[in-house]
């Protein structure tokens, strides 16, 4: 399945509500499940970004639909990448030849 690396900064309102970041994590995996993706892992980070969650999604609509349902929300931004594990990053170089 592909996996993605979601960048995430609070909003003004998911700062202020600090306290339930990990009640919100846990029903953004619960949400993820509902759409046939996985939550790997969130980490909760300090630097230019305040969280970090790896993701697999069956495709790029997939992770973009739960993206959409939690920035909906109102209490992150998010950005979001699409990682190649080494398999798949050996198919791309084989494929470019």
């Amino acid at each position: 399945m592909p996996t993605f690396v979601t960048l995430l900064n609070w909003t003004d309102q998911g700062i202020r509500a600090y306290k339930d970041t990990t009640q919100r994590a846990e029903v953004f995996a619960a949400a993820a499940q509902k759409l046939g993706a996985r939550v790997l892992n969130i980490y909760w980070t300090v630097g230019s970004y305040d969280i970090v969650a790896v993701v697999e999604a069956p495709d790029d609509q997939t992770a973009t639909a739960l993206l959409l349902q939690v920035g909906g929300l109102g209490n992150v931004r998010t950005t979001t990448l699409r990682a190649f594990g080494r398999e798949e990053m050996d198919r791309i170089i084989a494929k470019a030849g």
